[in-house]
């Protein structure tokens, strides 16, 4: 099949999609990838890459067609705005340059913004095509939630946006079970929706331990990791108000792998707290490097603040904390908890309960090495069960196959 993958993120940057696009291509497939100059996370260009510089590429076998963009700059609403903007403006003028590529289907990844999907709508349109949207980002309830609006002003601005996307698509594909009920609050048939979660890329895996990256840290105490987005959603008061809470316990050793806007705030509290002894500021590492530091954890943290729309998301890293085989310490609402509770590969408490994050990583600290162990098997065994990759390509293959066939 010739597949149109639209995305706001592609290779360079890390996105699944990358993983995603590379695998059909592997499984026969003619892929073309319609996305951004590459800005994420820093906000600028990539070097080698600008407005209106290196917008074609080939990178294994995948024809990329670069958006012009302005980048995101520090990500303040503004910058984002234009961001987005821009996206749409650039992605509707680039389509042009696919109308003579013979194209089956449409495949949009969202994990933000949702009017991503405009230029797909433009190029369906033009080209008689149909459209599978992958839901990772819930507007307008993930906009009001990130900038703590009081207002409903851009909620009713958004709504009939948001509306007007989901009804020019053929499938809706949702990562979170949480997602439905929104979404069909739209006037879209449930019929139309279906979950679709994420996957851990092939690397993440159970590894030994032979080689011990955490130098500073002893290797028989019990380390907490956490990896990934050092932000305002993952709540790092409440982590490290629990790193405070445990501080007598010259035991347990806190580690942040990653960076981000919150992580300044972060060294002054620890620093402030006297925390250097216990919790660790790691910097950020390649992609490739995260199942060797994981195999140096014995348990892996993730949180997210208390929010509606964060009760509803599963955060991407759940599916590579599992996928590793490794215990799990959640302090999060609703679906992400669920799948720790289902799985029994860990401890939840709900979100921002630091005192009760610090009772389940000492209580974590204290049961035995065959318990801890059984318990990352459990989470490899979930994992093997409800998000393995080679299933999932192979039941969006068929849903491609199925709708191109019905279009046709």
């Amino acid at each position: 099949m010739n597949i149109l993958i639209i995305t706001p993120h592609f290779h360079p940057e890390n996105f699944r999609i990358n993983d995603f696009a590379e695998a059909f291509a592997g499984r026969g497939h003619s892929i073309t990838v319609l996305t951004s100059v590459p800005n994420y996370p820093a906000g600028r260009y990539f070097e080698g890459y600008g407005l209106f510089k290196n917008n074609r590429e080939v990178y294994k076998g995948i024809h990329i067609y670069r958006i012009p963009v302005i980048p995101r700059g520090s990500g303040s609403p503004l910058r984002l705005a234009i961001n987005y903007i821009s996206y749409v403006v650039g992605g509707i003028f680039t389509s042009l340059f696919l109308m003579k590529k013979e194209l089956d289907i449409i495949f949009v990844f969202e994990p933000s913004p949702i009017t991503i999907g405009l230029p797909a709508i433009f190029i369906k349109k033009m080209k008689n095509i149909p459209i599978i949207f992958w839901v990772l980002d819930l507007w307008p309830e993930s906009v009001v939630s990130a900038s703590s609006l009081k207002s409903s002003i851009v909620p009713n601005l958004l709504t009939p946006i948001v509306k007007f996307i989901y009804h020019h698509c053929d499938r809706i594909l949702v990562s979170s079970k949480g997602f439905i009920n929104s979404i069909a609050e739209k006037d879209v048939s449930k019929e139309k929706i279906e979950y679709y979660p994420q996957w851990a890329e092939p690397l993440f895996r159970p590894m030994s331990t032979d080689g011990y990256l955490l130098k500073s840290i002893p290797k028989d105490s019990f380390k907490i990791m956490f990896a990934g987005n050092i932000g305002e959603a993952q709540d790092f008061p409440s982590i490290v108000e629990a790193a405070r809470l445990l501080k007598s316990n010259s035991n347990i050793h806190w580690i942040i792998l990653g960076g981000g806007r919150k992580e300044s705030w972060v060294r002054k509290k620890v620093e402030e707290y006297q925390l250097q002894d216990c919790f660790h500021l790691m910097g950020t590492f390649p992609l490739e490097k995260m199942p060797e530091f994981y195999s140096n954890a014995d348990a892996m943290l993730f949180s997210l603040k208390r929010e509606d729309i964060f009760a509803l998301t599963v955060p991407a890293k759940v599916q590579s904390y599992l996928a590793c085989g490794k215990p799990i310490l959640a302090m999060i609402d609703g679906e992400g908890a669920s799948i720790i509770e289902e799985s029994d590969a860990g401890y939840t408490s709900p979100a921002e309960t630091p005192d009760m994050l610090a009772e389940n990583a000492l209580r974590m600290a204290t049961i035995s090495p065959l318990q801890l162990l059984e318990m990352g098997q459990r989470a490899r065994k979930y994992y093997d069960e409800n998000f393995e990759r080679s299933f999932l390509f192979e039941k969006a293959e068929s849903m491609f196959i199925a709708h191109h066939r019905d279009h046709s």
